[in-house]
């Protein structure tokens, strides 16, 4: 169990709601990987069988995480967020202001200046981010309380990229809650990211995109309770040269000729 803004959570998976098959997959994703946070874009309350998508979620009694994804200014992203809060009745907001339309890179300026914005307004912003520290200092200077850094880019599986640059980061900001958000491709990628010490991963594709959705977020579930364990055991640190498990101390050694 952790907690984010005095709210207890089991679950260290967030999950996306775009681009599932269908609803009931969603749902059924939702419920096979056990997750408790998932994100939700404004962008999809266009007509009366969005509203349905909307009012489904919230009948599953989940912690609602609107984003501003697709936003490419300050004023786009603050605006989405306070129609976001509005509509769905919440302060948590997942912010993110595009800087590059090819690898959907973060403008760090414009996520710096939309979160100030936000936070003095009482929202609970959770910043999508890159792995740079200086960016990561401004966001909490100005009263963040989490993180969320990329693996890689938005969608493109590519797993961790840059694991020295979260390494790092984890050691810098060892009490702010980090959640690796975006390019997470495979499981052993959310285990890896659990491992070296974030608290949670927030994944959208790599389950809805999947041939089995509700197969793989079961797995991504395994993955990130598996990774949280070995990070708690405390993971052995890799070796040069073998070192032999079974001790020699003891050991009978026979000389001599046994063939005749």
């Amino acid at each position: 169990m952790w907690e984010l803004f005095g709210k207890k959570i089991n679950s260290r998976l967030l999950l996306g709601t775009s681009r599932y098959p269908s609803l009931d997959i969603l749902k059924e994703c939702i419920g096979e990987s056990g997750c408790e946070i998932v994100t939700v874009s404004l962008r999809r309350s266009g007509n009366g069988k969005e509203n349905g998508f909307f009012k489904a979620l919230k009948d599953l009694n989940l912690n609602l995480l609107p984003n501003t994804a697709g936003c490419t200014s300050v004023h786009e992203a603050v605006t989405t967020a306070y129609m976001a809060r509005e509509l769905f009745n919440t302060d948590w907001v997942k912010l993110e202001v595009i800087g590059d339309d090819y690898t959907l890179r973060p403008d760090p300026f414009g996520l710096i200046e939309a979160a100030k914005i936000l936070i003095n307004d009482g929202f609970k912003v959770f910043p999508y981010m890159t792995e740079d520290l200086v960016v990561a200092e401004r966001l909490l200077n100005i009263g963040c309380k989490v993180l969320m850094p990329w693996a890689s880019p938005i969608g493109s599986g590519q797993g961790i990229t840059n694991i020295l640059g979260l390494k790092m980061m984890r050691e810098r900001f060892k009490e702010i809650p980090l959640i690796v958000d975006a390019g997470i491709g495979r499981p052993s990628d959310a285990a890896l990211a659990m491992e070296i010490g974030f608290d949670g991963v927030l994944l959208n594709s790599a389950v809805s995109l999947a041939v089995n959705p509700p197969e793989m977020a079961k797995g991504f579930s395994l993955a990130i309770k598996a990774g949280r364990s070995g990070y708690l055991a405390g993971i052995m640190e890799k070796r040069e040269f073998a070192s032999p498990s079974t001790p020699v101390v003891g050991k009978p050694f026979w000389h001599g000729n046994f063939s005749k």
